[in-house]
């Protein structure tokens, strides 16, 4: 008897879950005594040493340039525009100091082979002998786009010989229709994909993306050793997932292992410059963090594989007392989280991998709504530090999530309080230093890391060619610090404005991300920009009254006066094209196989 046409489609229809395996994944509590710990086998010998030195050599950065202006202030009766410099001078400077030194760690071990920067991961000698679950979770992400990426990474998964051991999840937090249209994409997609590809919709989605991945451990966690997380920008290569399951075997106390996810899929000029800003010069960044972390690397919420039971033993959320921003859900939840893992005892490392990718945000504009989003879960972070049991640098990375969004309100405060010396002292702060050391040191540090990106990239004639030779690499950083330079006075205006929104109670919401290019007219954007344009005008008039103070002010002034055409020129597509058809901001190839590069042109 032949099967009736209904058995046969019953036959071709991918099954959407499979069978259920329970996981417990108890809230965990940040008071008392911490919970038991294991044995860490992969810490690096002289961890403490390494931080105890990069500690230091911030210490005496910021110290010697905090003395210099406490001896410029000393010459005139102090008074409380001075009080105000000193206070938010040492914090800035020694920001600041800690990313040079970061970075000029970073760039020793690259330039002289101590880390060998991004690179494949090996194959593993022998095939997996446990299940791992990559997991995507989505919230009203553009359908097409997002599935396009679970079959180009489900067929490279299935291409490293990994179909047999790996699943793929969609875990949707979208609304009702664009459900529908992804569970379309989806059975599409999974009667195409040569490995298994699940999707499942929460309707109600509970403290958003770590619910969803907590909601999808605690029904299915038990049947998979691993899980790697991603965004739905993301992109990964199969052999980077199978390789970095395979190391998760081979390292049975390591909890967590992140990657360093360079950007893909650039088409405006704001994503192509962020594309090479990251290639150029994160790399030497990365190798710096990788040297003191250690083992008590963070976690940055997607591109990383975690062991799921060390995940559910140690990472349940609790709510924060008191309403959002401040309480509620924890929002930047992967740093906490890793620190959680280390708590129990997990190793949480960071490797720089080829084939680890993320989109970015099109314009400055959808940039500004993700970092507000960000700044609301780093502000948490401060109320995270006194949980029992984190590690030192634990807290640390807490504390530097935090003071990320601290310093542009400190920033800001040094500027006024130096615009006011102006009018009410006869011995300009600003001035004095401005005829020290202090001034050259403020600028090896703010552009130090630049230049040892320049050196780096440089150095290899191999590397050259994948930046597009020595012209077109340094046709790319003479345009990158001008607009570096305008960039920074608009991003420390948004970040204050943000901070003041969080303060007076107003929470950062939960809107979709855009990732598609769209082009930003000028006036479209002025409205919102008139704490930016306003502080322009004020930094100056300042010229009227004191030149050098003037001169001092003006790349601040011009950055902010310029800024609506800085996010409208920088959110075109059309001049994205043009600059990289010049020469600008051409960046090594996409990997996603050994034999399979994609161009990002």
């Amino acid at each position: 008897m032949n099967p009736s046409s209904a058995d046969r489609a019953a036959e071709s229809t991918p099954a959407m879950l499979p069978p259920e395996a329970a996981l417990d994944m108890p809230i965990q509590r940040l008071d008392g005594p911490p919970p038991g710990s294991i044995e860490v086998k992969t810490q690096p010998q002289g961890l403490l040493v390494k931080r105890l030195l990069l500690i230091a050599l911030t210490l005496v950065l910021a110290l010697a340039a905090s003395t210099q202006l406490r001896m410029v202030l000393a010459r005139e009766q102090v008074n409380a525009i001075d009080i105000v410099l000193l206070v938010v001078f040492m914090p800035l400077f020694a920001w600041i100091s800690f990313g040079f030194v970061n970075s000029a760690i970073g760039f020793y071990q690259l330039i002289s082979g101590g880390h060998p920067g991004f690179t494949a991961v090996p194959r593993p000698a022998q095939t997996l002998r446990h299940r791992v679950a990559v997991l995507m979770p989505v919230y009203n992400e553009d359908v097409d786009a997002t599935f396009g990426r679970v079959l180009t990474m489900a067929r490279s998964i299935a291409a490293a010989g990994g179909a047999p051991w790996i699943d793929f999840f969609v875990l949707s937090d979208s609304d009702e229709s664009n459900g529908r249209r992804e569970q379309a994409a989806w059975l599409e997609v999974a009667r195409e994909s040569p490995i298994a590809v699940y999707y499942r919709r929460r309707e109600h989605n509970t403290a958003r993306k770590p619910g969803n991945i907590a909601e999808w451990v605690r029904r299915f966690g038990a049947a998979y050793e691993c899980m790697l997380v991603l965004d739905a920008d993301s992109l990964m290569s199969g052999d980077a997932i199978v390789g970095m399951a395979s190391i998760m075997e081979a390292r049975p106390s390591i909890g967590l292992l992140q990657t360093v996810p360079m950007i893909t899929n650039a088409r405006t000029l704001f994503q192509r410059w962020m594309q090479f800003a990251s290639e150029a010069y994160g790399p030497i960044a990365s190798a710096g963090l990788l040297w003191w972390s250690g083992s008590e690397a963070s976690f940055w919420g997607h591109n990383a594989i975690v062991r799921t039971r060390a995940f559910a033993q140690s990472c349940g959320l609790p709510e924060l007392p008191g309403k959002p921003p401040f309480g509620g859900h924890i929002q930047s939840h992967d740093i906490f989280e890793s620190a959680l893992l280390r708590r129990r005892g997990w190793a949480v490392h960071m490797v720089m991998i080829d084939g680890s990718y993320e989109e970015f945000p099109p314009s400055i504009v959808d940039y500004v709504k993700r970092d507000r989003r960000w700044m609301q879960g780093n502000m948490q972070h401060l109320r995270l530090l006194g949980t029992s049991g984190l590690h030192w640098v634990n807290r640390l990375h807490l504390l530097l999530g935090a003071a990320a969004y601290l310093m542009s309100p400190f920033w800001l405060v040094l500027l006024l309080a130096s615009a006011a010396q102006v009018f009410f002292s006869s011995d300009a702060a600003l001035q004095s230093l401005s005829t020290s050391w202090v001034l050259w040191l403020t600028l090896l540090l703010l552009f130090g890391p630049k230049l040892m990106g320049l050196i780096w990239m440089l150095a290899s004639t191999a590397r050259r060619r994948r930046f597009g030779g020595t012209t077109r690499i340094l046709r790319s950083v003479a345009l990158d610090i001008p607009l570096a330079v305008l960039m920074a006075p608009v991003t420390m205006v948004a970040q204050t404005k943000s901070l003041v929104e969080m303060v007076v109670g107003i929470p950062s919401g939960w809107a979709a991300q855009v990732r598609q290019a769209r082009s930003i007219p000028v006036l479209s954007v002025l409205r919102r920009l008139r704490e930016h344009l306003l502080l322009g005008l004020a930094f100056a008039s300042l010229a009227w009254f004191d030149p050098q103070i003037g001169l001092w002010f003006s790349p601040i002034a011009l950055g902010l006066l310029s800024s609506p055409w800085l996010i409208s020129w920088t959110s075109s597509e059309r001049l994205g094209t043009l600059t990289h058809a010049w020469g600008f901001f051409w960046v090594p190839p996409v990997q996603l196989g050994e034999d399979a590069p994609v161009a990002d042109s």
